[in-house]
């Protein structure tokens, strides 16, 4: 391999490397699950009242806040009481749960 070409392919891969993209489960695509507890659920109206860490994806400090769910069969995932891990996501405008999961 050529001097300028080994050159040429570091500098790809750092590149590759800044962004993240060559990474398996790269922010981007998998951003982190965020801690909190079911203080309520709304079936009629598909919403969750969640209190919540900070959800570092939407630059929001924790507090006690009422979500959408993308998927009403999300609500039979969880009781009033749950300890769970979420992602939150604005989809419409709203703030939407678009994943959670029961922490045991």
């Amino acid at each position: 391999m050529t001097h300028a070409l080994r050159n040429l392919a570091l500098a790809a891969l750092l590149a590759l490397a800044a962004t993240g993209a060559g990474a398996a489960g790269s922010h981007a695509d998998n951003p982190e699950l965020s801690d909190g507890e079911i203080r309520k659920i709304d079936p009629d109206s598909a919403k969750l009242t969640i209190r919540h860490g900070p959800l570092k994806d939407l630059d929001m400090p924790g507090m006690t806040m009422v979500f959408q769910v993308r998927d009403s069969a999300m609500l039979g995932k969880v009781q009033v009481g749950d300890k769970v891990r979420f992602r939150a996501e604005r989809i419409g405008g709203r703030l939407t749960v678009t994943e959670i999961e029961s922490v045991h």
